[in-house]
């Protein structure tokens, strides 16, 4: 940010380890990031309270930021799972071959009939920016949350698109939905999406489950 300066943070054999092995990944959901950063801190420095996820991920992006390199947060399009990725930022020559990415391969995005196409969550958070400067004039873009939209939902009257996440967000416990924008019947059905609560308790009694099977036998 222009007229701020952001603090380098200090990269711990914790750190690197987790870099080292999200790199492998590319892609972990927030459960799989947890886990991994507690075995992080478990080979390394185990009498070290765990750091809290956000600020140990903003401790790992000051470094890589002057490389433009970034972990970034985001959802998958279908469910709305919480995930983290590696990805690259800048749009210079030289950048672009830390990308999976190639100029052959964008050139798909192109000739997609219709425009019409399908990208990986982790390909959405790392071309969302490009997508954006090289096709403007075609791109979707969610109307809740403003990012980049590849499935989804539209309006038949006036057009807007949401997110299947944004759409069981907007009209959870709405017996009438209706476009946010035109105010028209929202005529399509409303997804279910990622329920954290829900997939701990589900967890929960998974777990619990075997510990009581491993007590039977």
């Amino acid at each position: 940010m222009q007229g701020s300066t952001r603090r380098v943070g200090i990269m711990t054999d914790v750190h690197r380890r987790f870099l080292q092995l999200l790199m492998t990944h590319g892609v972990l959901e927030e459960w799989d990031i947890k886990r991994l950063q507690k075995h992080c801190y478990k080979v390394h420095d185990s009498n070290a309270p765990v750091e809290k996820l956000e600020d140990f991920i903003n401790n790992i992006n000051s470094v890589l930021e002057s490389l433009y390199i970034e972990i970034k947060k985001g959802v998958t399009e279908d469910d709305g799972r919480p995930i983290y990725a590696l990805v690259n930022l800048a749009t210079t020559p030289i950048s672009k071959m830390a990308s999976d990415f190639a100029e052959n391969e964008l050139d798909l995005f192109r000739k997609a009939k219709e425009g019409e196409f399908t990208l990986h969550s982790r390909a959405i958070l790392e071309m969302e920016q490009h997508i954006r400067e090289t096709y403007p004039d075609s791109v979707k873009i969610c109307n809740i949350c403003h990012s980049l939209l590849v499935q989804g939902q539209s309006c038949e009257t006036c057009g807007i698109r949401m997110h299947l996440p944004c759409v069981a967000k907007y009209f959870q416990s709405n017996s009438e939905p209706r476009c946010p924008h035109c105010n028209d019947y929202w005529p399509h059905e409303i997804p279910e999406v990622f329920d954290p609560e829900k997939e701990r308790e589900a967890g929960i009694s998974k777990s619990n489950r075997k510990s009581l099977r491993s007590r039977q036998h």
